[in-house]
């Protein structure tokens, strides 16, 4: 097995004429955010610098750079804290950093569709405004109401929250066979797990409104 020394001359010419050997280390261990789950360990232990410092033979100084990332632990280093914490090293190493989610969708990817494909006459036509993020937490859309008939419309109900709010145009919502009229700069939050549904009301241009929709509370 070759030793930590003897590493680095395997590393091709490319990668080395990026970055050298400890950029290359700090890159990797970023991921894992070793400084920050040391101090919420410490944190959570209710354990001082200058404690914890007197329990592993290292300066409070130290530690104090370890926890902000300004200096890159050795395993020896790591091995002595997590006898400390009564933790075994894998607890630095299972879970990387957790990764803030950022989704962008572009005006120019959604795609427009009828609210049922099967409807010669559908109540609404739907953009998605967020489809490329993954574990949502909520559904978020723009929606388009062409002005329809009362018969045309069929009520839905589903789990969870929704929300509307009109951009332009009027929108008809009928819930609990009461009819409400939107207008642009209206919203309105209810519960659909109630019948309920909406059309177009406005007869010279197409109503438009963003839909929040939510799962249900667990």
């Amino acid at each position: 097995m070759k030793n930590l020394a003897s590493f680095d001359s395997v590393i091709e010419p490319s990668l080395n004429a990026a970055e050298n050997s400890e950029s290359t280390i700090r890159r990797i261990l970023s991921a894992y955010d070793l400084g920050n789950k040391l101090r919420q360990l410490r944190l959570k232990k209710k354990i001082a610098l200058v404690d914890l410092g007197k329990h592993t033979g290292l300066s409070a100084s130290m530690i104090s750079q370890l926890e902000n990332g300004k200096l890159v632990p050795t395993l020896p280093t790591l091995a002595r804290i997590a006898m400390v914490f009564d933790v075994g090293l894998e607890y630095f190493f299972t879970e990387k950093k957790r990764k803030c989610l950022f989704s962008i969708v572009r005006a120019k990817e959604r795609m427009l569709f009828p609210e049922r494909s099967d409807s010669p006459t559908p109540g609404y036509f739907f953009e998605c405004l967020a489809f490329s993020a993954s574990e949502k937490s909520l559904q978020a859309y723009l929606a388009e109401f062409p002005s329809r008939k009362t018969e045309t419309v069929t009520e839905h109900v589903h789990e969870g929250s929704e929300f509307i709010h009109v951009l332009a145009g009027s929108v008809q919502i009928r819930y609990q066979e009461e009819d409400h009229i939107l207008h642009a700069g209206d919203s309105v939050y209810f519960d659909p797990t109630a019948p309920h549904s909406y059309r177009g009301v406005a007869e010279d241009e197409i109503s438009r409104a963003i839909v929040i929709t939510t799962p249900p509370r667990s």
